[in-house]
This record gives structure tokens, sequence and C-alpha cells, in this order.
């Protein structure tokens, strides 16, 4: 399916929930801040549908993506008011989804659920 930036974005700001936010930031996730602990798991679903490159800060523990024609896009980043964010490195899909980090913060089940709600959203409003 061909979608755009706004429209992912859309998807994904209807779709997050405190289900699928970072655990240990679930018991502050409200819909005031929706995207509060969602970073990984969201850089994961644009990555899924416009590729690129899943970008890191080690010092903030944020993602987000740079797509193929080098353009970044943090649809999370709102979550932190007056943070900087600086790049340090690239992170692999499977490190993100299967690394030890990964499994204490469940990113691969939060992913399938925020991916499953996703495609839901898109095709319903298609």
């Amino acid at each position: 399916m061909k979608i755009n930036l706004k429209t992912l974005e859309l998807a994904l700001q209807k779709s997050w929930s405190k289900e699928t936010s970072y655990p240990p930031l679930q018991k502050k996730w409200t819909y005031k801040n929706p995207s509060l602990g969602q970073c990984a798991i969201t850089a994961l679903v644009v990555q899924d549908y416009f590729g690129g490159d899943l970008l890191y800060c080690k010092h903030n523990h944020h993602y987000w993506n740079r797509l193929p024609d080098g353009k970044e896009v943090d649809f999370t980043r709102e979550q932190f008011q007056d943070v900087i964010i600086c790049f340090d490195e690239i992170k692999l899909r499977e490190y993100v989804l299967e690394g030890k980090s990964a499994k204490n913060a469940k990113t691969l089940e939060r992913y399938r659920i925020l991916k499953q709600r996703v495609s839901k959203f898109l095709d319903q409003n298609r």
C-alpha cells in the first residue's frame, strides 16, 4: 500500500496507547502526551513503510528515522520538551527488536501491537 508521511503520522498518533508505551513510562502515559515512550516502535513502523535508517540518541535513549532521501522524521519528538536530541549512531533493526534492552522493554510485542493498529487504521481510511 502506498501512503504518504502525513497519513502514516496520523495512523501512528491514533494507534499509540498506554499499552504500546515503553513499560517504565506506562504509568506516566496520557492522551496529552501520547508519544511518550513510543519512539523505538514508531521508528520501526516508519521504517516498514519508508525504509531508511534507525537513528539513535544514547543520551536520551531516543529513536527516529532517516529516510532514503536523507530527510529525518521524528514523530515522537514532542515527548521531549526542552531536551536536546543528538544523533549518536545508527541502530540495526534486529538490535532494536531483539537486543537485551529490547527484551526488557518488550519492544517486539509492543511493535506488533502498534503495527497491527496502524495497518487497521490505514485499511479503514483508504
